[in-house]
């Protein structure tokens, strides 16, 4: 069965920049829309950002500026560039795939920044 796989996560001080990457292992077709969720320990999942197979990108106000996503529509992957990193970034980054058929969540990778 395909699932997303993430990779890129680690530590990082504040300031500093990380890159996560997400591709499929396995065929997943029809992917409209690829995403970042982050869950910070004793809080609910929430969207980092998020782009769409035309290359619509939308991000959570906290991320504006810092971080920027990037798609390849033909191997379905999905990459988030994390600029100016700030302890408050600290969570486990999720990447998500949504097709017509259903969705899809990776397992997560770890980000801590550190001040």
């Amino acid at each position: 069965q395909a699932q997303l796989v993430e990779s890129g996560g680690g530590l990082a001080q504040a300031g500093g920049s990380l890159r996560l990457s997400c591709a499929p292992s396995g065929s997943i077709f029809n992917i409209n829309y690829m995403a970042w969720y982050r869950q910070a320990p004793g809080k609910q999942r929430e969207l980092v950002a998020g782009i769409t197979n035309g290359d619509f990108t939308n991000y959570a106000d906290s991320v504006k500026g810092r971080f920027t996503i990037s798609g390849d529509n033909a191997n379905n992957t999905v990459c988030l560039q994390m600029s100016s990193l700030k302890p408050e970034d600290t969570a486990v980054y999720y990447c998500y795939a949504w097709t017509p058929l259903r969705d899809y969540w990776g397992q997560g990778t770890r980000v801590t920044v550190s001040s």
